[in-house]
């Protein structure tokens, strides 16, 4: 699947992302990329294994990533709500939105970043939710929710009582939720991205997710974090392109800096091959301490390419609106896109106490 359509990604890409990656780096949110790429199957589960799926998926990202990181983020965001209703046992939801997400009809997104902290014991939970009979009312803000405009949705989680949270997904026009973008980042500012106030917001028992958000947030997290490391893969591999153009500068100077291009090609190597050995076996035997090993490695690696890239480029990569000065920014995204690099460690540090 992969293979076949390569071609015609790369001529989706060429035509639709490449012209626009200047102006998404001032702010322009590109979403209409996620509705082609649904359109043209590229997230369709049709006959398809689940390691199949998701092994087209990460391809998707990484070459998105590898032209414009903001563009790919936005492609991970969606993927992350598909894995959402994917895995869901709420089959009046699966069916609303399962197709229409596939096919891009549906854009959507995860709000999962301070879930994802408060499970790594960093963050309480921003949401409240109070149960009624016919679902649930949210109250709380969550500071930043990607990929989001009017019709979008997103998922969320709110804590029900002290040993009940629930993962709910809610449309951007829902009553009571109020929407504030924020635009004043380092880089990433055209990802459409917002703060979301929720003031007594009614989500129906229709759109839960699950009930039990502790245990599916267990169980979905590996692939739910394996779709981020293709946003480094595809940087570092544009970075390292970058840096072989720069060989014969300034009477090849460039071959005495500390960080040559070999010793960046020989670890992605290892990373895209540690990644690969991840789907020996089905996707949904995921190991979460393997994912998360590989997506710090990867966030780490990315920083040292885009820096060599910079050094590399020199005078040109200083410009503004360079391409390798674009990746620097993107590189110091992923290093703070939950989970962080720091959450990343701290993860690996209690791992190894628990052997």
């Amino acid at each position: 699947m992969i293979i076949n359509k390569q071609e015609s990604l790369t001529t989706l890409f060429d035509k639709h992302l490449k012209p626009r990656v200047r102006e998404i780096d001032s702010g322009y949110y590109p979403k209409d990329i996620v509705k082609l790429l649904g359109k043209d199957g590229y997230f369709s589960s049709k006959d398809l294994t689940l390691e199949e799926i998701v092994q087209r998926e990460l391809q998707v990202v990484k070459q998105a990533s590898a032209i414009c990181m903001t563009t790919g983020f936005l492609i991970w965001c969606h993927l992350a709500s598909l894995t959402y209703i994917r895995n869901s046992e709420n089959e009046p939801l699966k069916n609303r939105f399962l197709t229409r997400l596939e096919q891009g009809e549906t854009v959507a997104s995860t709000g999962l970043s301070n879930a994802m902290k408060y499970y790594a014991g960093l963050e309480k939970l921003h949401l409240k939710a109070e149960e009624t009979e016919e679902g649930y009312i949210l109250s709380g803000t969550l500071p930043a929710v990607s990929n989001l405009a009017s019709d979008h949705w997103f998922g969320a989680v709110a804590e029900v009582s002290e040993n009940k949270r629930v993962l709910v997904f809610v449309s951007c026009e829902t009553k009571g939720l109020t929407l504030k973008e924020k635009t004043d980042f380092l880089g990433i500012n055209g990802s459409g991205t917002f703060a979301c106030q929720f003031d007594q917001v009614f989500i129906p028992t229709e759109q839960v997710i699950a009930e039990d958000a502790n245990t599916f947030i267990q169980s979905i997290r590996p692939t739910f974090l394996a779709y981020q490391i293709p946003l480094g893969l595809g940087v570092i591999e544009a970075a390292l392109h970058s840096i072989k153009r720069s060989v014969k500068r300034q009477g090849e100077s460039n071959s005495f800096l500390p960080v040559q291009p070999d010793e960046i090609e020989e670890k992605l190597n290892l990373l895209q091959t540690s990644l690969q050995s991840l789907f020996a076996r089905p996707a949904k035997r995921l190991e979460w301490k393997d994912v998360v090993s590989i997506r710090r490695d990867t966030a780490n690696l990315n920083l040292q390419a885009v820096h060599a890239a910079m050094l590399h480029g020199g005078g040109v990569a200083y410009l503004e609106n360079s391409a390798d000065s674009r990746r620097l920014r993107e590189a110091y995204f992923l290093a703070n896109l939950t989970p962080t690099i720091k959450h990343l460690e701290k993860m690996l540090h209690l791992f190894k106490q628990q052997k």
